[in-house]
């Protein structure tokens, strides 16, 4: 296996879970290296169902190394929820898992803000799961950010957190929102600092030294490329790098140092939130998918948009991320529907784009120019080798690699391990 980055190659929601969850036998490390809380990652494990949000997907694999890169920006309250949540489960915890001390904090002013922000918007709004993400890499950016080396200091940290939310009060004050107390906080994150102690560590020496010793590394992304800061449908989009160079900079791995790029797809496209989706069906057959492939937010429970694949999207997602391997999700989705289409295009009057355009306001006019398969019509559920699946999925699984430009490696019938198939 050696340095596998693992990348989702469409709106995010592709089913990363699933297949971090199966590729994590082969692994040693399993590193989470951007985004926050939210993003949520579904992996079932026989008859139990676990959600996981800041923890890596690994956690569910007794001895894997887990480690949450210092791409991520973490609310520590919310991390040690999670981590209590799964010890009341049964996971084992401590000694696998380990945070960087790098990492920059979320707070209760960054999801103020977020959520002010994004209803000043009106119809303009992005969509975000209002917890205080896009804030909290703002300040990163802008260097005034608190990491979690910061809430090892009591005094450093108290000191920063009084200057920052009484710099964020005025503000609120402003937009009429009730200020924050920082007495409150303070104590708060204090005290979650404290329990979080044994877990935090130079993550960025560890990963460098397991990587000396030869160690399988799977580094886990969230969202997905067309979500990405610099490369997605901007500016609908999350605030960090899904891609897979932001697995480099959110852990410190140099990028001669990977070894293989896999980008998880489905079968068909899904988004959350704002902004254009070319192959959206607002139609029965939207629905039909939706409730068919249980297309809900993990995070939030908002029910995700949904259309036909967009070949000029994953297209794209293999160009940016380098992708070798593909890993398509949820074929068995589509195992009742009398024929399936795939975009090969998208127009726009007279003009045929073969890749996304940038422009937004395009994006936004352009129509997709399919091209329609004969559906199999008959369960995908019980196969485990290529071969057993119906010669019109394989066709279709077939088409869809050559058109987005990489090779075909894993396909998942469903959402335990068991049902997945390997090429």
């Amino acid at each position: 296996m050696a340095t596998t980055i693992l990348v989702g190659a469409q709106w995010g929601d592709e089913g990363k879970g699933k297949v971090i969850d199966v590729l994590t036998e082969q692994a040693d490390v399993v590193v989470r290296y951007q985004g926050g809380n939210n993003a949520g990652h579904t992996v079932e494990v026989g008859a139990q169902k676990y959600v996981l949000h800041l923890v890596p997907s690994g956690i569910l694999y007794p001895g894997k190394v887990n480690v949450v890169g210092n791409g991520v920006v973490v609310d520590p309250l919310a991390l040690w929820e999670e981590i209590e949540h799964l010890r009341q489960r049964g996971i084992t915890i401590d000694g696998n898992l380990y945070v960087s001390e790098t990492a920059h904090l979320v707070f209760p002013y960054h999801r103020l803000l977020d959520e002010v922000r994004e209803e000043q918007k009106g119809k303009r709004k992005i969509g975000t799961t209002k917890r205080g993400i896009g804030p909290a890499y703002a300040d990163k950016v802008a260097r005034t950010g608190l990491r979690l080396i910061d809430l090892l200091s009591p005094e450093r940290f108290s000191e920063k957190l009084r200057r920052k939310i009484r710099e964020n009060n005025e503000m609120f004050k402003a937009f009429g929102a009730k200020p924050l107390n920082f007495t409150t906080i303070n104590r708060e994150y204090l005290a979650c600092g404290q329990k979080l102690r044994p877990f935090i560590i130079d993550t960025v020496t560890f990963l460098n030294r397991a990587v000396q010793e030869n160690k399988n590394i799977l580094f886990e992304g969230a969202q997905g490329t067309l979500l990405d800061i610099d490369f997605g449908t901007y500016p609908f989009v999350t605030s960090s790098n899904a891609t897979a160079g932001g697995a480099c900079t959110g852990t410190g791995i140099p990028p001669h140092r990977v070894d293989r790029v896999v980008g998880v797809m489905k079968a068909y496209t899904t988004r959350v939130g704002e902004g254009p989706f070319p192959t959206e069906l607002l139609d029965d057959q939207g629905l039909l998918l939706r409730e068919t492939g249980r297309e809900f937010g993990a995070t939030t429970g908002r029910p995700r948009r949904c259309g036909w694949f967009d070949a000029v999207a994953t297209r794209y997602s293999v160009m940016v991320n380098g992708i070798d391997d593909l890993a398509v999700t949820k074929l068995d989705v589509l195992d009742k529907l009398p024929n399936v289409k795939v975009c090969v295009g998208y127009k726009v009057g007279r003009k045929l784009y073969e890749t996304m355009p940038n422009d937004i306001d395009a994006l936004k006019r352009c129509l997709p120019v399919y091209q329609e398969f004969d559906g199999w019509r008959t369960s995908t559920k019980q196969a485990r080798e290529f071969d057993q699946l119906p010669k019109r999925a394989r066709v279709y699984l077939q088409k869809l690699a050559q058109l987005s430009g990489a090779r075909l490696s894993i396909v998942s019938v469903g959402a335990r391990r068991e049902e997945t198939i390997f090429l």
